[in-house]
């Protein structure tokens, strides 16, 4: 097990007193927040524990992140940027078929499937967590979201000027629904393409 040491890359000069944070164990502390979070919760999670799975001391988490509520927020908001890549097919109807794929993998990930509950457990007592994970849940589909419709508008298959909003809750509401709040079990075969053909119509009847 290593310890804490961020020793300074070479070439690379710090301001005096200041410590140089590595990228890799950084990264390796993320990567060990999303562990205990599906194996204990967040309730139970500790810096002792995420600093012991990633190979760390726990100096280096805390001169990252004051606590283990700052540290959540950084990482699950940091899922609000990275979102998921846009399909371009050519078609609305496609394009969304190849979205749903994407994020119903996402959604039945084992990790994924335990933490966002848990989470959303305790975004009902904490504000700050449920503005957290509401941006890296609505935020990484608001991107996708709009670049399918601008490629939609664009094509003439939708009008110009739809409410983006409503458009979002019929692209993204079902899936989320059947995936994250009633938590079902996988979509049968060929739901996703129901699901896609039924949205491309919604959407163009608007």
């Amino acid at each position: 097990m290593t310890t804490d040491a961020d020793e300074p890359r070479p070439r690379r000069r710090a301001p005096a007193g200041a410590a140089v944070l590595r990228e890799d164990v950084t990264e390796a502390i993320r990567a060990a927040v999303f562990e205990e979070l599906a194996a204990v919760g967040y309730a139970r999670m500790s810096i002792e524990g995420i600093a012991r799975r990633a190979g760390v001391g726990k100096t280096a988490v805390y001169r990252r992140w004051r606590s283990k509520l700052h540290l959540v927020l950084d990482v699950v908001s940091a899922l609000a940027v990275q979102g998921l890549p846009a399909p371009d097919t050519g078609s609305l109807e496609t394009d969304l078929r190849l979205l749903y794929e994407v994020t119903s993998r996402a959604l039945r990930h084992p990790m994924a499937s335990q933490i966002i509950p848990d989470l959303q457990a305790e975004a009902a007592r904490n504000p700050e967590i449920d503005d957290a994970l509401q941006k890296a849940l609505r935020e990484g589909q608001v991107g996708v979201a709009s670049k399918i419709l601008a490629a939609a508008e664009h094509r003439g298959e939708v009008r110009p000027g739809l409410a983006p909003d409503l458009a979002l809750d019929l692209i993204s509401g079902p899936l989320y629904w059947r995936s994250v709040v009633i938590r079902g079990p996988k979509p049968p075969k060929g739901y996703l393409a129901a699901l896609a053909r039924t949205t491309a119509a919604a959407l163009k009847a608007l």
